[in-house]
């Protein structure tokens, strides 16, 4: 699986190093089902077995096109995500009630979900969008965002490029980890949002009766 996906992205790699992974990252970042953390690992594993691409290029590269990424999809989130949201997520479940509890999360927790989400390919996708549409500070978005990238494509890009093709051997027993520790983590995630779905709802409807935001404008005010 390893030997065919970095077949498939060899030749773009060796022909436009670090730049085809900024692009592949940003498109990724802004939902498009695209390879970008694939084309990271892939190009470290080339260049510490080449050394024909700068390791410190291809990281900041990586991380830039995820930053810039997270920027464009955010401002599309904050432009037109919410109306968009507020017309068609009832199709998926998505209610104005839950859309407004979802509002209250994001200005509680937002950098949290930000962060982490960083690290898992769904929130990975989306989170900048949904931090769009819910007005969570611009400021600090751009703050939690540079340092999930940069943490992000040093952890990936690096441990790649330090162990090179070993990392194919590892491949396995690595996957299995991860997958289990998102497992655990998603689980956890879903009992927590069903535990307190209802609170937060309740708590939206509530201010929205009451005619206040559900985001105080203190919550919303820059760092």
């Amino acid at each position: 699986m390893m030997h065919e996906i970095y077949a498939r992205l060899g030749p773009y790699i060796a022909a436009y190093g670090s730049a085809f992974v900024f692009v592949l990252v940003m498109l990724e970042t802004l939902g498009l089902p695209l390879p970008g953390e694939t084309a990271l690992i892939s190009a470290a594993i080339y260049a510490g077995t080449t050394h024909r691409i700068d390791i410190f290029v291809l990281l900041f590269s990586a991380a830039a096109g995820a930053v810039v990424g997270g920027m464009i999809g955010y401002w599309i989130g904050r432009s037109a995500g919410h109306r968009l949201l507020l017309r068609y997520g009832a199709r998926v479940g998505l209610t104005e009630r839950r859309l407004r509890a979802g509002e209250y999360l994001f200005a509680h927790h937002g950098g949290k979900i930000i962060f982490f989400g960083r690290f898992f390919a769904v929130l990975r996708a989306f989170a900048a969008l949904l931090a769009g549409a819910n007005v969570m500070p611009w400021r600090r978005f751009l703050v939690v965002q540079i340092a999930a990238c940069v943490m992000w494509a040093i952890i990936y890009g690096g441990t790649a490029y330090v162990f090179g093709k070993e990392i194919e051997h590892l491949a396995g027993p690595v996957t299995a980890a991860v997958v289990v520790v998102a497992l655990f983590v998603g689980v956890g995630a879903m009992v927590l949002v069903h535990r307190h779905s209802h609170r937060l709802e309740t708590l939206a409807a509530e201010r929205a009766a009451m005619g206040r935001p559900v985001v105080d404008q203190a919550d919303r005010s820059e760092p």
